[in-house]
Formats: C-alpha cells, sequence, structure tokens
C-alpha cells in the first residue's frame, strides 16, 4: 500500500521555507543596510561571536568559487538544479519530518541563490570563535538552515531505518497450514 504525501505537510513545508528565505534575505538586508557591515568589516557582538563582512564565491567553505562571471552563472544555475531537486522531494516527500528538513534547506538555497544572482556573491556575516579557534567559516542564516535540514535529514535516515529493521524482526509472520503439519 503506498500512501499519498499530506497536503498539510507540503503547506507547512512551503511556509517554513517562505519563512527561512525571507528571514534570510532581512538579515542580510540589515547587515547591508542599517548596519553598513561591509563597510565596517567587523561588529563585536560576544566574545565568542561576531559580525564579520564575508563575501563567499563559491558554495559550501568555498568550493567551486566562481572566479569570473560565467562561472558564476553556471554557479547560479547548479545550486538552482539542486534547489529545484530539493523542491520536488519536498513535494513528493511522505514524512512530515523530512519535509520540513527539506523546507529548510531549500528556503535557505534560495536565499543564498538570490545573494548571488543581485550581488555575485553570498553575504555571509556570522563569525562564531573561542579565542583564534574557529570551528566554521564565517556563514549566514541560510548556511545554518541548510546545514540543520541536512543533519535532520540524516539523522532521521538512521534512526528511522534502524527501527524499521528492529520493527521488522520483532513482527513474526504466522505459519501457514503446511508448515504447520511439517
Amino acid at each position: 500500500m503506498t500512501s499519498t504525501p499530506n497536503p498539510k505537510f507540503r503547506l507547512q513545508g512551503i511556509m517554513l521555507a517562505s519563512f527561512v528565505f525571507i528571514a534570510d534575505q532581512a538579515v542580510k538586508y540589515a547587515m547591508i543596510g542599517p548596519l553598513a557591515l561591509q563597510s565596517r568589516k567587523q561588529i563585536h557582538i560576544m566574545p565568542q561571536f561576531d559580525l564579520t563582512w564575508a563575501e563567499n564565491y563559491g558554495v559550501s567553505m568555498g568550493f567551486l568559487e566562481a572566479q569570473s562571471e560565467t562561472q558564476r552563472w553556471m554557479l547560479v544555475g547548479l545550486t538552482a538544479a539542486i534547489a529545484l531537486i530539493v523542491a520536488v522531494w519536498m513535494w513528493r516527500e511522505k514524512l512530515k519530518g523530512d519535509v520540513l528538513a527539506l523546507s529548510l534547506i531549500l528556503g535557505g538555497a534560495l536565499g543564498n541563490i538570490v545573494d548571488r544572482v543581485r550581488y555575485g556573491y553570498v553575504v555571509d556575516y556570522a563569525d562564531l570563535h573561542f579565542g583564534a579557534f574557529r570551528p566554521f567559516y564565517i556563514f549566514n542564516l541560510a548556511d545554518a538552515c541548510i546545514t540543520i535540514g541536512v543533519l535532520i535529514l540524516l539523522a532521521r535516515a538512521f534512526l528511522i531505518r534502524e527501527k524499521k529493521d528492529d520493527s521488522a524482526a520483532d513482527v513474526q509472520q504466522p505459519a501457514s497450514e503446511a508448515e504447520i503439519a511439517e
């Protein structure tokens, strides 16, 4: 028996992706506009956290850095294709937890795509550090949502698979009359 995706989960996913996208763009607007982080370069917030201006011309951790306009638009196309795959996956997904994780990824991806189209780079600003040790590159809200969404999907994949394996072992099929006669 195959189940169909729940329209309520789809709506929740679209709403969460939209919220992530809007929140990401609003924070980036605040960094560029009112806070003028681009010209200030850094604003100290707490001993372990600063707002630090960074222009990311690549994808995660600077991989696939676009060094020309052609590469920039190829990167836009690649990330848009990935976002489309995530959107289709989210639309077809039946499990609420997976829909919400995918919506975090989709909203974050769209936020970063808009930056790359608008500025030619992704605006990064969140600088978490412990003294000189930086466990992450400078990132943004979209990056954080993408990472959290991927971690949720991975955790659910491992936990749900183990649950199915355990429940399958516990359920015994009733013996047929032929097996009982033997």
